[in-house]
């Protein structure tokens, strides 16, 4: 029988994992990667196998924690699960807050996918991204990733299993599946940035499809039909008509239009703070009378959420002119999303081609080459991302163009609607 002397227990070496050493009847010590020690009462109870902690080696002597297991075994031979009596040596306030953080501190090295994502939401998607575009890395992993691999160890996953995932999301559209590789692979550099994993899974990993880039503008008629007819029959809430009509005129993203704050807008301009813009770049945009006119007047979010605190978001917008258009027709119905649980009647549909609002803002674009801005006037008022040089040499703000760009669409837009173009031309 293996009999413990403080000089063994002393020469017990951590190893990779936690391991045991038992003397007799249940007497035993438990050593911990970290180094640290502790006695253990190991017993079986209404057919349960339990482990009681006795005290840390050295602040317990070897002989008090032999006393300890002694009286637990007493406990156990009445009848009594040791753990439940109650002594008063039991509890460890100090171990207990320490083996905690140790836990903690090991979930933090080795943490679940789970975990994982929690954390890049909380030090990385939710600083770094405006409110619309984390929240569509929150649903996305919610929703695809972590019903899948929730509770595996982020580390566990290997390159093999990406490919199969992604192949198996390819049957609901490219585009979804592209967008469920950006920001799961994106959380997987992020564990890799924070020393959290030492590889990613997603390296050497590529788009399982090609997104075919979007072309589709607006006509006159179009334009013409959309602001006179059929946006105003549409089955939508009033501010997301108004800021559909906004997207066309200012030509700005869906999710900045959407997220406007009165405190952005000072006379007729507005700015777009740097942590909402897309790129990262402050911007601003000279707002015309029409536009002005169609904001009104009110506090805080120009487009309040009716269901929640914030503003409308921009995934809504989508989803509201998806389900208001008459010929669209899913990919393939995806139970719980919104184009497929809201019904529109057939007379308050939209008689014109699938667009998005994304398109009405490619559609401004167009207009403006139409009347002869260059591109890098109609780049600046969409805000595109300079390049090379021209981003570290170019700070010009380009106001004045601006103005005068929008002034013309704005003039443009109403020949479109009133159709007085060609009477002016006569």
């Amino acid at each position: 029988m293996k009999k413990f002397t403080d000089k063994m227990i002393s020469n017990l070496q951590p190893k990779a994992k936690m391991y045991q050493e038992r003397e007799s009847e249940g007497f035993g010590i438990r050593v911990l990667p970290s180094g640290y020690r502790n006695f253990i009462f190991v017993y079986t109870i209404i057919g349960k196998r339990r482990q009681m902690n006795l005290g840390d080696y050295p602040d317990i002597s070897l002989s008090k924690a032999r006393g300890r297991a002694n009286e637990a075994r007493l406990a156990l031979k009445d009848g009594k699960d040791p753990q439940e009596v109650g002594f008063e040596w039991h509890s460890n306030p100090v171990r207990e807050k320490r083996e905690a953080l140790q836990i903690e501190e090991e979930d933090r090295k080795n943490p679940t996918v789970r975990q994982l994502a929690n954390d890049y939401m909380t030090r990385h998607a939710k600083v770094m991204k405006r409110e619309s575009s984390w929240r569509e890395d929150e649903r996305l992993l919610n929703k695809d990733i972590l019903p899948i691999w929730g509770d595996r160890k982020a580390k566990s996953i290997k390159k093999s299993e990406v490919i199969h995932l992604l192949d198996s999301m390819l049957q609901r559209g490219p585009a979804l599946c592209n967008n469920i590789m950006k920001v799961t692979r994106k959380m997987f550099n992020f564990a890799v940035e924070k020393d959290i994993l030492e590889h990613t899974p997603f390296t050497g990993v590529k788009s399982p499809a090609p997104v075919t880039e979007r072309e589709r503008t607006l006509t006159e008629d179009e334009i013409r039909a959309f602001w006179n007819t059929e946006l105003p029959k549409a089955s939508m809430d009033p501010a997301t008509k108004t800021i559909l009509k906004l997207l066309l005129l200012t030509g700005q993203r869906p999710g900045e239009v959407a997220g406007m704050h009165v405190r952005e807008i000072k006379d007729n301009w507005w700015t777009i703070p740097a942590e909402i813009a897309k790129n990262n770049n402050l911007h601003r945009v000279f707002l015309t009378k029409t536009a002005l006119e169609l904001m009104g007047t009110t506090k805080g979010y120009i487009f309040p959420s009716p269901s929640k605190s914030g503003h409308v978001d921009d995934n809504s917008v989508s989803n509201a002119v998806r389900r208001n258009l008459k010929n669209y027709k899913p990919r393939r119905p995806i139970k719980g999303e919104s184009v497929c649980m809201v019904k529109v009647p057939e007379s308050k549909k939209m008689d014109i081609d699938h667009f998005t609002p994304h398109d009405l803002r490619r559609t401004m674009s167009t207009f403006l080459a139409e009347l002869g801005y260059s591109d890098e006037v109609i780049d600046i008022i969409a805000n595109h991302k300079k390049i090379g040089v021209v981003k570290i040499y170019n700070r010009y703000k380009y106001d004045k163009e601006k103005q005068a760009a929008m002034e013309s669409w704005e003039l443009r837009l109403k020949q479109i609607i009133q159709d007085t173009r060609d009477e002016e031309n006569c």
